[in-house]
């Protein structure tokens, strides 16, 4: 990962996951206009965007501000348990008094995911208001990401031909079983103002020592980006303690 990473180290999964949601309400507050935030899928995730439709926080916010995207997606029905669509929208997107057309869901109600792939990068360009990325103007302000035992991110999985796509925004993943995916490339993922880590529990403790230390076989390392890199780990991922 470029730059070098950012680490803070949280008692537990409890405690990050509302350290991380402190964090982004803080930026939402202080954003001077439209702030964008692209989400992820993940059990640590889920209980951030809890805390963020809890009342404690969701009323501290004012959320016209913001514009929410999705890093990857199942393709399967919004309503289907998989989509990370549906989660969040359980877990955080009905409580909020968001205008519906700041919601920018990866589309899953196309005939296939190519066609979805392509529609969703479509709208990705015309928030961005151009159809290439520029190195000094993040896509996001700010990125979620979870980080899979082998080093995924995304649907972005070792050996896929999806790590090599660099002119697409948006691409299809096939053997990943049961259910296709779509998911951003890496050149879209990087275009973030500030990319954050959710690492959490003993099971990723491997995997996060290898990040951090740039392993190449991994795909997380082949994350670049001119923004900063901010890991939330606890204890139990970070092996202290």
């Amino acid at each position: 990962m470029t730059p070098e990473p950012i680490v803070e180290i949280s008692r537990d999964a409890e405690d990050l996951a509302d350290r991380v949601a402190i964090w982004i309400a803080t930026r939402i507050v202080f954003a001077p206009e439209r702030i964008a935030i692209n989400l992820s899928g993940g059990t640590t995730p889920k209980r951030v965007y809890e805390l963020l439709g809890g009342e404690d926080l969701r009323k501290k916010v004012d959320w016209r501000k913001v514009h929410f995207f999705w890093g990857d997606e199942r393709f399967v029905p919004q309503d289907h348990p998989a989509s990370n669509l549906g989660m969040a929208r359980e877990t955080m997107l009905r409580h909020l008094p968001i205008p519906a057309d700041q919601l920018h869901p990866i589309p899953t109600d196309t005939p296939g995911p190519e066609q979805a792939a392509s529609a969703y990068e479509s709208q990705l360009q015309a928030y961005y208001g151009s159809k290439a990325l520029s190195p000094d103007r993040p896509l996001f302000d700010i990125t979620l990401l979870g980080l899979g035992t082998d080093g995924h991110i995304a649907s972005l999985f070792p050996g896929t031909s999806a790590l090599d796509e660099r002119r697409s925004w948006v691409t299809v993943v096939r053997d990943q079983a049961p259910e296709p995916r779509i998911t951003l490339t890496l050149p879209a993922l990087e275009s973030s103002g500030t990319i954050v880590f959710l690492v959490s529990g003993e099971g990723k403790r491997e995997v996060l020592a290898r990040a951090l230390a740039a392993e190449p076989a991994l795909p997380v390392s082949r994350l670049a980006t001119r923004g900063r890199i901010l890991v939330f780990a606890d204890r139990a991922a970070a092996a202290i303690g």
